[in-house]
């Protein structure tokens, strides 16, 4: 629960946030090529911090190292607001980069979730935490136009709300998690190695490259790391596209509320379809509908379609994700999961980032449809990658579902 409502409330000042980010990027330096630059730089912050965060959660617990990020995150909230606020780009810019700190630490919360169940269960473990991003999705957009009112009411630029109200919300996840997230995850999942030592796989600790050898390895990172690089690409520049066609806060806001429910709401489907259908069946389909949502995002600017195809496109980003996810953590043993998960989320946000500096060129360049289009070559890679392995593979060669 706590873990849960950790991630509930981070995800609502990231999505609040990631909602006018690319409006206040253009707005600060006044070319729309700098719309994806805000994300990127949240999502190099990200891939700097994952790998620490994951020596942490080994060292100091999955407590201790989820309340740290958290509080760099209500740093990087205060930094990139007031950043805003004085119309300073290298403020704004490093606070985004501390709140792509409290993300990796975040996103590590759902290996933490993963370690205490049996493989049985690992997959709805992971979704119940993605599950907590579903309030994120309501509330985090929801509070941009009040947000923004605030601002202004304070004589300030109506964006710098949502960026500041990350202040308050990561306050709140860092004290539910240093008060009650007890007993250590990391000491509970030693528990459960112990009384299932078939979830750990046999041998000598392996290095991160000997794991990414495996064919299972293999297919589980590279629908996580594409799956989160389409959906960036599109969902950053969304709201820039909307507003180029006239289109206000509040209809962006629900636009972007219809992918974050994608991202988030059916997490406990795509858990039990893990669980019980398997880890790749799950990839193969949130590879198919990623690639679909890539397809029908440009075929009209209008709110009802745009909403429909955002909404896809988090709905196979979280199939990809919690079936990737799920599948790299039973490759794992338990001195192996720290760091090889970190470098995990490492490869994930540095191919989003290239994929949100990336959408913002293509889409000053040549269009939202060309970027789009590009997304949908993305999508095949984690299908085909899938589908070959599946073909191969006569026997189970994961310890979980495969």
């Amino acid at each position: 629960m706590v873990l849960f409502s950790a991630m509930s409330l981070g995800s609502a000042a990231s999505i609040a946030n990631g909602t006018v980010n690319p409006i206040a990027g253009t707005a600060l330096v006044g070319h729309t090529s700098w719309a994806g630059v805000p994300s990127a730089m949240i999502l190099l912050g990200s891939a700097a911090s994952a790998p620490l965060f994951g020596i942490l959660m080994d060292r100091l617990g999955r407590r201790a190292a989820l309340g740290l990020g958290l509080l760099v995150g209500l740093t990087g909230s205060g930094l990139s607001a007031v950043g805003l606020a004085v119309h300073s780009l290298v403020g704004f810019l490093a606070g985004l980069v501390l709140t792509g700190g409290a993300s990796a630490a975040l996103q590590l919360s759902r290996f933490a979730a993963a370690e205490v169940h049996p493989p049985s269960a690992r997959g709805r473990a992971i979704a119940n935490v993605v599950l907590g991003g579903t309030l994120g999705a309501v509330f985090g957009p929801a509070l941009v136009a009040p947000a923004g009112a605030a601002a202004v009411r304070l004589g300030m630029d109506e964006l710098v709300g949502p960026i500041g109200v990350g202040i308050f919300l990561y306050l709140v996840a860092a004290l539910l998690t240093f008060g009650f997230l007890r007993p250590d995850p990391r000491d509970l999942g030693r528990e459960i190695a112990a009384q299932f030592p078939a979830a750990a796989v046999e041998g000598v600790r392996r290095s991160v490259g000997e794991v990414l050898r495996l064919p299972a390895a293999r297919v589980a990172v590279s629908a996580m790391v594409i799956g989160q690089l389409v959906m960036v690409m599109l969902m950053v520049i969304t709201s820039l596209h909307m507003r180029d066609h006239q289109h206000g806060l509040v209809s962006i806001s629900a636009v972007i509320s219809a992918h974050t429910l994608g991202m988030f709401a059916f997490s406990v489907v795509s858990g039990r379809l893990a669980d019980r259908w398997g880890r790749r069946r799950v990839i193969l389909l949130g590879s198919g509908i990623l690639l679909l949502a890539s397809l029908t995002a440009p075929l009209s600017p209008d709110i009802l379609p745009l909403a429909a195809s955002l909404f896809l496109l988090g709905l196979g980003w979280n199939l990809c994700f919690v079936g990737g996810s799920s599948l790299l953590a039973d490759q794992l043993r338990v001195d192996e999961r720290g760091r090889a998960q970190g470098f995990n989320d490492l490869l994930i946000a540095l191919g989003s980032a290239v994929g949100s500096l990336g959408s913002g060129v293509v889409f000053a360049w040549v269009g939202f449809a060309v970027m789009a289009g590009i997304g949908a070559a993305f999508a095949l890679v984690p299908l085909m990658l899938a589908a070959v392995w599946m073909r191969q593979s006569t026997t189970p060669v994961t310890v979980g579902p495969g």
